[in-house]
């Protein structure tokens, strides 16, 4: 299992921090942000193939933003994956 570390950009959170064993996202944490939605989202993910949550996460907008909580987890796992560190 490897741990990883994301800090977010464009979003309420700071960072994400989340586990993955082979494919499969164990866990995932937000740091700030709106709590229970975030809280639902992670919990929703885990269990989840990486490539299914880029594929479910990528490019989710919030308000203005160009960018979200969970489109910053789907660039943090995407980044993760092309670089064939999950361990």
């Amino acid at each position: 299992m490897s741990h990883h570390v994301h800090a977010n950009l464009g979003t309420c959170s700071s960072a994400v921090e989340f586990e993955v064993e082979g494919d499969r996202i164990v866990s995932v944490a937000f740091k700030g942000g709106c709590s229970g939605n975030l809280q639902g989202i992670s919990r929703l993910v885990e269990g989840l193939e990486i490539q299914d949550a880029v594929r479910r996460l990528s490019g989710i907008r919030c308000g203005d933003s160009d960018t979200s909580c969970p489109d910053q987890l789907a660039l943090a796992l995407a980044s993760l994956s092309k670089s064939g560190s999950e361990a």
